[in-house]
């Protein structure tokens, strides 16, 4: 998702590389030694922040005395606290977030490499209005679904800034990073919940494994509920490159249909 806000921004002044691939989770990311000889390359290191990469973390905090390195999510404002110490790194759910995040990157960008920073700042701002365009249209589609059925229940809880800023309540069985493990406690508040409230329908996510779900799908059929699988979301990665959903705001799009068709009903 950074590489491709960047990529909006530098347009063809910069050769724009993602670390991260299609279905890969940042939580559990090891850099290969490839992916370390193209950090070692770089002029410029863009990444999320947050917490959201890791181990990754240590190495790109240590490129910091011998290049700009640039955490997009740093210094935002009405972040989600989990704890004292700890933000919820999946900023991108919020559009207007999202949009924050690009500005703090073309800033950035424009001071590092001032000769260009009339075009970038150019860029960023046709990328903005797209992404404004995008936070409407999300509302309009979320509206559609009966205010009761709004609930999005996911493998780890990815869409807390979805939930907050569109209206929808969000559990997930994991906490915000894969990390974390889920046990027979999660899973059986999980299938009380669902069986409850009568919920259609839970959604798997591209970069984790359904393993979870499928517990508590398994749980709630016990029950004599009538639970399934609404789709596959895209959390924390996009689509693979040249697909609908390979770009951020094709991924948000993907997310958001995938959820409504699956709730509307």
């Amino acid at each position: 998702m950074v590489a491709d806000m960047v990529q909006h921004i530098t347009g063809d002044s910069a050769v724009v590389v993602a670390l991260m691939q299609p279905g890969v989770d940042p939580h559990l990311y090891k850099a290969s030694q490839g992916d370390l000889r193209k950090i070692l390359d770089a002029d410029y290191l863009f990444y999320n922040g947050l917490h959201l990469e890791g181990k990754l973390a240590t190495i790109l905090d240590k490129q910091k005395r011998v290049k700009p390195v640039v955490a997009v999510g740093d210094g935002l404002n009405n972040l989600i606290k989990v704890n004292e110490t700890t933000y919820d790194p999946h900023i991108w759910f919020d559009v207007s977030l999202w949009k924050s995040a690009t500005a703090n990157a073309v800033q950035q960008l424009s001071r590092l490499d001032s000769s260009n920073a009339a075009y970038y700042k150019a860029n960023a701002l046709n990328y903005m209005e797209q992404l404004d365009s995008l936070d409407v249209w999300i509302h309009s589609r979320i509206n559609t679904i009966p205010r009761t059925k709004r609930v999005l229940i996911t493998a780890h809880d990815a869409f807390s800034y979805f939930g907050r800023a569109y209206g929808v309540e969000v559990r997930g069985l994991q906490g915000i990073s894969t990390l974390s493990e889920f046990g027979l406690r999660d899973v059986s508040g999980l299938v009380d919940y669902i069986v409850r409230q009568e919920i259609p329908a839970v959604f798997v996510e591209s970069s984790v494994s359904d393993r979870s779900l499928k517990a508590v799908l398994a749980g709630v059929h016990q029950r004599g509920g009538q639970v399934q699988i609404g789709g596959n979301l895209f959390s924390d990665a996009m689509g693979a490159s040249g697909t609908p959903a390979g770009t951020y705001i094709g991924m948000v799009k993907h997310n958001v249909n995938t959820i409504v068709a699956a709730l509307k009903n």
